[in-house]
């Protein structure tokens, strides 16, 4: 589904924890997660942590998203 609405036009950011899956799948702007059960967050972690990291993850995601690739590009650190 990821390379069909970037063939329409539209840029995608692939969030995933499995960065092969993502690359298998076609996805030309990966950015991993944290884990499968809680990609987006941690329990283990204070909700104002929690809320940093989200928002670390979120603005790594629209950073990718801005960013123009040529080929599938994995958005680490």
């Amino acid at each position: 589904m990821v390379k069909e609405i970037e063939r329409a036009g539209i840029p995608v950011v692939h969030m995933c924890t499995v960065t092969p899956i993502s690359m298998t799948v076609g996805a030309n702007r990966i950015v991993p997660t944290i884990a499968i059960p809680h990609p987006l967050g941690n329990p283990a972690l204070s909700p104002e942590d929690e809320k940093i990291l989200r928002r670390k993850l979120v603005s790594k995601a629209l950073l990718a998203l801005t960013t123009e690739v040529e080929d599938q590009t994995i958005f680490e650190n």
